[in-house]
């Protein structure tokens, strides 16, 4: 055996604090379930976002840190997977779509598919895929949908089965946007240590008071808005994409002359 060879043994242990707060984001979404089996739905949602706020923290932590490896993640996936695909569809479920029946698990079924099936294309393009933007709705967002409908619900004294069909609709369109081949802007890019504006300091000092002011309606119409961001940035690309082509054939009349001609010799052959 030659002992010269560099030793090729895997690193053993893993990093602490990136994967502490996975696995918080993960107790969150698992607290979430528990809640809303015991019909505290409130707690079910602000678990729901707590899990949001901890899956944000683990990779900047991790990024900031020079602390990111395959483990974390693929634990992260894992935790994204329980605390945004199955917490967010069993709440739903419990709340108001077990009223609908067969409908109301189907429903609730697509949105953790959909859920699966975007986290798994995501880990599938890392690497290849502009980090500035996501093909499909994010997970977080999704969950902030169905969390923020319920938490308005139960502070306005909503029963769920008043909004059963709403919550399903809700439901199955944020499982379907997961899955879409929608782009959304990731704001991955935003640079956090260079200087900015004093009126960008300002406006998030008015974004957080405008929270403050009702979390639950405030919180649902950004990730609403959020999610229909994506169909209206794509059909705004494919105008703008359109209208290029088109400025594209004016700009180069030799070209246009040629198509005609060539459309006239098309139809003397036909005739």
């Amino acid at each position: 055996m030659d002992h010269n060879q560099p030793s090729s043994k895997r690193p053993r242990g893993i990093y602490l604090l990136p994967n502490l707060f996975t696995t918080a984001a993960l107790f969150a979404g698992f607290y979430a379930i528990l809640a809303a089996n015991a019909g505290r739905f409130e707690a079910a949602a602000l678990g729901i976002f707590a899990a949001m706020i901890l899956d944000g923290f683990d990779g900047r932590i991790a990024r900031l840190t020079n602390t990111q490896t395959a483990f974390g993640a693929e634990y992260d996936s894992l935790s994204d997977m329980v605390a945004f695909g199955v917490a967010p569809a069993l709440v739903a479920y419990e709340w108001a779509l077990g009223g609908l029946g067969k409908l109301g698990w189907l429903v609730a079924f697509i949105y953790t598919a959909g859920a699966a099936l975007r986290l798994a294309r995501f880990n599938t393009q890392i690497g290849i895929a502009d980090k500035r933007y996501f093909q499909g709705l994010a997970s977080p967002a999704a969950a902030a949908i169905i969390a923020g409908s319920v938490w308005i619900g139960h502070d306005n004294g909503i029963s769920g089965n008043e909004v059963s069909l709403i919550v399903a609709v809700l439901t199955a369109g944020a499982g379907l946007l997961m899955v879409s081949n929608l782009r959304y802007h990731s704001f991955k890019v935003l640079d956090l240590h260079g200087r900015v504006p004093f009126v960008v300091l300002v406006a998030g000092m008015l974004g957080f008071a405008l929270v403050a002011l009702d979390p639950p309606i405030v919180l649902f119409l950004l990730a609403l808005g959020y999610a229909l961001s994506g169909p209206v940035f794509t059909l705004v690309r494919r105008r703008q994409h359109l209208g290029r082509r088109r400025r594209e054939g004016t700009a180069d009349p030799d070209r246009g002359v040629a198509r005609s001609k060539a459309d006239q010799n098309s139809e003397r052959s036909r005739d």
